[in-house]
C-alpha cells in the first residue's frame, strides 16, 4: 500500500528537515520513530534534534543556533510560509 507523502522512514527512523533561526537548513535528520506519535505528534522530534545538535556542537566546537522549525522530509512547505518568505525577500 502506498504511503502518504512526508512519512518516509529509514528503518526505524523518521527523517526531518531542520530550519534554524539564522536561516540555515539541515536535511534528513534522523529521529527514532518510537519517539513520535501520540498526542504530541512530531513535537518530541524537536527536542531530540536539539540534543543531537548539542552533542555535535560539543564534539566540533561550533555551536548551532536555535531551531526555528522542523518538518518531515519530503513534505511540501506550508503555503503561508512560502508567501511570508517571498514578502520578506522583497523588502
Amino acid at each position: 500500500m502506498a504511503r502518504k507523502p512526508g512519512t518516509r522512514t529509514v528503518g526505524e527512523f523518521v527523517l526531518f528537515d531542520v530550519f534554524y533561526e539564522d536561516g540555515t537548513q539541515r536535511s534528513n535528520r534522523r529521529v527514532p520513530a518510537s519517539a513520535l506519535g501520540g498526542l504530541d505528534g512530531d513535537e518530541p522530534a524537536k527536542a531530540i534534534i536539539a540534543e543531537q545538535d548539542a552533542e555535535i556542537a560539543e564534539k566540533s566546537g561550533q555551536p548551532r543556533g536555535p531551531i526555528k522549525s522542523i518538518r518531515r522530509a519530503g513534505e511540501p512547505e506550508p503555503r503561508s510560509l512560502q508567501k511570508s518568505e517571498r514578502v520578506a525577500q522583497r523588502q
